[in-house]
């Protein structure tokens, strides 16, 4: 088994703690599904927000889902002019089998325009 990274995004359409806990729920759970992932992967995930978001912490979702035994941080993104607004993302190391290049990165609704070059 071997310790890898996968990254994820979501763009939220608004600032809200409701609607933050299910697009963080939508993208973890595509990121365990799409690389046949359980919890017990996991070893650490760090979530990011643009600046513009306040209304919750995106790992609460994470807790939301029972994943309650993994090492979970919230941090805030760079403020930087033109970035994409409203965005949470998500670095997750895992145990996987899985070789670097079959790592499915996930990026849900307009946040794909983050990594085109990755984006699934």
């Amino acid at each position: 088994m071997a310790v890898r990274a996968v990254r994820g995004a979501v763009q939220l359409e608004r600032d809200e703690a409701g609607h933050m806990d299910d697009q963080v729920r939508q993208l973890l759970t595509a990121i365990l599904e799409r690389n046949a992932l359980t919890p017990d992967d996991l070893i650490s995930v760090w979530f990011t927000a643009t600046p513009d978001l306040h209304s919750d912490f995106p790992a609460a979702a994470a807790r939301g889902l029972g994943i309650v035994d993994v090492p979970l941080i919230c941090a805030q993104e760079l403020d930087i002019a033109g970035a994409l607004p409203r965005v949470v993302r998500i670095l997750a190391h895992i145990e996987s089998d899985l070789p670097k290049s079959q790592i499915a990165h996930v990026y849900l609704g307009a946040a794909a325009t983050l990594r085109k070059d990755i984006a699934q």
